[in-house]
């Protein structure tokens, strides 16, 4: 019966230290059962063992020894953690007492707690089961204690020894008394649009200022962003505002006490957001690699994929990589812009196309007048096969040709590319990991042929939008001629006048206008001749004279007068 409460006692003193309500004591001490009133002090000895008595062993001496943690407060906030052994040991003739002995990481020595029965008290009571209790060695949280319990005096062989962790701070009875583990609670809002996040801080040490930064979190470091606030003590308002940059899931808010090695609590407000993590992702054009590197740390499987519409993306073969590291690589990777990295997590899968642009794209397949044209910006082994695709099943090849390009290259295929349902297929061949491009309904332009389909009937087969495009070229084609001609026209028209003008110039300076005397002289003569004609005479003066070169003159003199 005894032994079964001293168990349940222990079991129920170990469920405390590691539970969130942690036992209080008012003083430590020393207890001992039975009404023994036995004695503790504190014990270095180093004196050797002595030969084992016979009938004595570990497991006769001790028995149902627990192990636990108890707190001691003298005011709020100021509590401290105690380490308590209890044990049930055989009192004999040969033992006047036990030595509880600790030792934690960083002590050179043991301490000892020497616990001593009354010599009345043994020959009394020898023979029984006693109970002894001490916790008088105080500890601090996440410690790891060994405990060695021997006789007094110590029997060789006679000992017993265990190791025991004292309760982290992550109790929350510990974080609201224990001054090391006091790390403040944090609560926050997000103001997504100026890029905020107000914070305010409650259950602080009441007598130290409080710290708060924004870091990085990854692996066992937070790089500091910068945004740094300290709240004084004095201020009854615990709050402040810290700015962020991006929402990263690995961003968090960190306060701890202005004390030397003071515990810290981190928050992470965008947990969440892994949107932000795809980014970052690199290529060298040199070595044909790429390769990202995560931000925050992330469990995902990484993959390359050929983009198929608008969210669709079918993966290279060979291509999944687990993100086991810090840096993600794929060698000789073909950059076209089809060519995507895949990231997916537990939370879903987001797709990035790193070559979008066409800014690195190697090659390229087009059409000109004379046919399809490979164009390349390497050295670069294709494969072309030409296929001819049904409804909505896959494109068989049915030609192949392959084709080695340095810059570009005219194909000269047998098979009519431009016929309906006839596709192009192409991959380059020298990489480990390039996609599958298939050009179909290929527009093709023979301008002989276009200029003989443009007064003839619309073929069978020709597609509406080729018949308009042709007839579009023979509508502007004439325009623009008639438009040249008429500015030739117009520009020599310009220079005869321009020469005329000249001309007229020159002249005019040598000239004498004699064109009014010889009128006149006329009009007098047939006056004369003719009294009868008078008004016949002034309709005569009246009409237009033909242009001659004295009229020239007299006209420039005219000009050059008024």
């Amino acid at each position: 019966m005894i032994l079964t409460t001293i168990l349940m006692v222990s079991l129920y003193g170990l469920s405390l230290a590691q539970g969130e309500g942690m036992e209080r004591i008012q003083e430590c001490k020393t207890r001992c059962s039975k009404g023994l009133h036995c004695k503790s002090k504190t014990h270095y000895s180093f004196a050797p063992c002595r030969t084992q008595k016979a009938g004595l062993n570990t497991s006769v001496v001790f028995h149902n020894v627990s192990l636990s943690t108890v707190m001691r407060c003298e005011g709020k906030q100021k509590c401290s953690l105690h380490f308590r052994v209890h044990t049930a040991l055989q009192l004999s003739e040969h033992i006047h007492g036990i030595s509880i002995c600790t030792v934690t990481a960083g002590m050179m020595l043991e301490i000892c707690r020497l616990v001593s029965f009354p010599r009345v008290a043994r020959e009394r009571l020898e023979g029984q089961q006693l109970e002894v209790q001490n916790d008088c060695s105080e500890v601090w949280p996440g410690q790891y204690v060994h405990v060695t319990l021997k006789t007094n005096p110590s029997y060789c062989g006679v000992t017993w020894t265990s190791t025991y962790q004292v309760p982290e701070c992550s109790s929350r009875d510990l974080r609201s008394n224990i001054p090391e583990c006091i790390t403040g609670r944090l609560a926050y809002t997000v103001d997504s649009d100026r890029k905020e996040l107000a914070v305010s801080v409650s259950d602080m040490l009441e007598d130290k200022d409080y710290h708060l930064r924004l870091c990085h979190r990854k692996d066992y470091t937070c790089r500091d962003t910068g945004a740094n606030a300290l709240i004084r003590k004095e201020d009854v308002l615990k709050n402040t505002t810290l700015q962020y940059s991006t929402p990263l899931p690995c961003l968090c808010i960190e306060g701890w006490s202005a004390t030397s090695d003071a515990p810290r609590v981190q928050v992470f407000p965008f947990r969440d957001n892994l949107e932000e993590l795809w980014s970052g992702i690199n290529f060298d054009p040199v070595e044909e690699l790429l390769s990202w590197e995560p931000v925050c740390p992330v469990v995902a499987v990484i993959s390359l994929c050929q983009k198929q519409g608008y969210d669709e993306c079918d993966d290279l073969a060979g291509s999944s990589q687990t993100l086991n590291r810090e840096k993600i690589t794929f060698s000789t990777v073909d950059p076209h812009p089809q060519l995507c990295m895949k990231f997916t997590t537990d939370s879903g899968s987001w797709i990035r196309c790193p070559f979008a642009d066409g800014n690195f794209q190697a090659w390229d397949l087009g059409v000109d007048q004379l046919g399809l044209v490979l164009t390349s910006r390497v050295r670069a082994p294709l494969s072309l096969h030409v296929c001819v695709k049904t409804g909505t099943s896959a494109c068989h090849p049915e030609h192949t040709l392959p084709v080695h390009v340095e810059k570009s290259a005219n194909l000269n295929l047998t098979v009519d590319v431009c016929l309906p349902n006839t596709c192009v297929q192409v991959k380059r061949l020298n990489v480990k990991y390039a996609v599958t491009i298939l050009h179909c309904h290929i527009r093709c332009l023979d301008l002989a042929d276009a200029r003989g389909r443009a007064h003839a009937p619309a073929m069978v087969g020709q597609t509406p939008a080729l018949q308009g495009y042709l007839e579009l070229i023979w509508v502007v084609v004439p325009a623009v001629a008639c438009l040249t001609a008429a500015v030739i026209v117009a520009a020599l028209v310009i220079k005869a006048l321009i020469t005329v003008h000249q001309r007229r110039h020159r002249k005019g300076r040598h000239g004498v206008c004699t064109l009014k005397q010889q009128t006149e002289s006329h009009a007098v003569a047939v006056d004369r001749a003719t009294p009868g004609l008078q008004d016949q005479t002034t309709l005569h003066k009246e009409m237009p004279i033909p242009y001659t070169l004295p009229f020239e003159n007299c006209e420039r003199h005219n000009l050059l007068q008024f």
